[in-house]
């Protein structure tokens, strides 16, 4: 072992995180190492561990039962927007473009990288869709090949549940392809949602 057991187990740790390699987890474990500051950041991941928790309704990160757009009584909970993750809610929340509520998979649908049906907040999201508040369905996944395959694993099991009066739209492709909705400014954002299309529309 070229490196001390605790160095070692630092950068073990450091390379089980989405996209850092062995050499991209030693230059984070010697910075770590060599900053008296990082002492903080264990201190908050602590914290994020024990007091973080995901909503009730859309499985979003909140600090309660529900969180801030669940809790609010002026949303649309008829519209609903399905992100892959809370970065996604924070980027449309920060835009200031969409009043409807979200629900949040906690990840894009990639079966090569290790993300399975099972691993998203499906479930969760067909049981509020039975309840039949919600009349609109916005797939807001990121206009990439995961996204593209999110949407449609979604839109499959939404077409299972047999529910005639609800409308089914993708964010409009005015948003660049293979980008991430977390970089977009707000005039993509708000174009975006303003030319949804519809995959599935309501019958008579």
């Amino acid at each position: 072992m070229a490196y001390p057991a605790p160095v070692e187990h630092l950068v073990e740790a450091f390379e089980r995180l989405p996209g850092i390699g062995r050499r991209s987890a030693e230059r984070l474990a010697f910075h770590v190492l060599r900053d008296p500051s990082s002492r903080e950041l264990a201190r908050a991941i602590e914290g994020a561990l024990d007091d973080a928790r995901r909503c009730d309704i859309c499985r979003n990160v909140c600090s309660g039962e529900r969180c801030a757009v669940c809790s609010d009584p002026e949303r649309d909970e008829g519209t609903v927007a399905v992100v892959e993750e809370p970065r996604h809610v924070e980027a449309l929340e920060r835009a200031g473009v969409f009043r409807g509520r979200y629900h949040v998979l906690m990840g894009a649908f990639h079966p090569t990288d290790g993300t399975e049906e099972h691993h998203l907040a499906l479930d969760s999201l067909l049981e509020r869709l039975r309840g039949g508040e919600i009349r609109e369905l916005i797939l807001a996944t990121d206009p990439d090949r995961e996204g593209e395959a999110t949407a449609r694993l979604v839109l499959e099991a939404v077409e299972g549940l047999g529910r005639e009066d609800l409308i089914v739209t993708r964010l409009a492709r005015g948003l660049p392809a293979g980008s991430a909705i977390e970089y977009l400014h707000r005039g993509v954002l708000e174009d975006a949602l303003e030319e949804r299309r519809p995959l599935r529309r309501r019958r008579p």
